[in-house]
């Protein structure tokens, strides 16, 4: 027919002689069954901070804006399962189940790196506003760095969590002392480092308490533990119609499961958090001390010792 004429010579015409260059790609796929993790930077954010006069040592309304950033990531792909936001950087997980874009890893990242840093621009107004309420004009533009990691179990990416969480708390802790020091106390910069240079976690709690009045166990957890953003199940009661026999209906009431997105600042360490999302994450596979400090066949039996345990309790 004329249809299948024009569409076959559409086809030949479409190919040509320069169509060979497209050899030269890449396309690089992803591990299969691995947890995927996308990690974003913010580029040159000392500056762009500065210039947008974020306050110290942690400006809520900027994190209120990476954590929107990362809610329309998961909701765009909701193959994202977690984000964990601390400062200027976004993890996000993926289920290691997923075959968005076949896995191909230029695809993934490119995707979510721009999906995150137009969503940051979106949500800018809504959080970052003065004391009046009015928003603060953006004055730059906001550039965000990647990179892919695949962990093979859930013990690395648990692991992988935990590091980034501990980064978090270690570089608040920092912070939060030099800015007291340098608020409060009155400080230069130079001279609070020197104060701090040299001291654990038991003196910066000590120059915090008894030189700034900061009780640093009461600091936000939003400061102290990050940003922890993860799809979580309700119910929710809809209501109903059921026929009578007698010809009407009457109400009735029943539970539905539903999906949110919800934003904490819990713990990511201890077991806690892992039982309570094991429809996401199947915490019985998951041995809470560092793989890095034993060996295989040690920490090979004391999974298995607990799977047997576990199996025997319920029996």
């Amino acid at each position: 027919s004329l249809v299948v004429f024009f569409v076959s010579c559409w086809g030949k015409m479409a190919k040509s002689k320069y169509e060979y260059v497209k050899h030269f790609e890449e396309h690089t796929p992803l591990l299969p069954n691995t947890w995927i993790v996308v990690r974003l930077d913010g580029r040159g954010f000392h500056k762009f901070s500065a210039n947008h006069d974020y306050k110290k040592p942690n400006d809520e309304r900027a994190l209120s804006v990476m954590n929107d950033a990362a809610i329309a990531c998961m909701m765009e792909i909701q193959d994202i399962v977690l984000g964990y936001g601390e400062s200027d950087e976004m993890t996000l997980v993926m289920n290691r189940e997923t075959t968005l874009f076949g896995r191909r890893k230029e695809k993934i990242l490119s995707t979510v790196v721009s999906l995150f840093s137009s969503a940051f621009v979106m949500s800018w107004s809504k959080h970052m506003v003065d004391e009046k309420g009015n928003p603060e004009p953006l004055q730059m533009i906001p550039q965000f760095d990647g990179r892919i990691v695949c962990y093979p179990t859930l013990q690395n990416l648990h692991d992988y969590l935990s590091w980034r969480q501990v980064d978090c708390h270690i570089n608040n802790m920092y912070n939060t002392t030099f800015w007291g020091l340098v608020q409060v106390k009155g400080l230069t910069p130079t001279e609070a480092e020197e104060k701090i240079r040299g001291t654990l976690s038991e003196g910066k709690h000590e120059l915090m308490f008894s030189e700034c009045g900061i009780n640093y166990n009461v600091e936000p957890a939003m400061y102290r533990k990050g940003s922890v953003i993860v799809w979580e199940n309700y119910e929710v009661e809809v209501e109903g119609f059921k026929p009578l026999p007698d010809g009407t209906q009457t109400k009735v009431l029943s539970k539905r499961t539903r999906r949110r997105i919800v934003v904490t600042h819990q713990d990511m360490i201890g077991k806690d958090f892992w039982e309570k999302y094991n429809d996401i994450f199947p915490a019985e596979m998951l041995d809470l001390e560092p793989s890095s400090g034993l060996n295989k066949k040690k920490r090979a039996k004391q999974i298995k010792e607990k799977a047997t345990k576990k199996k025997t309790e319920e029996t």
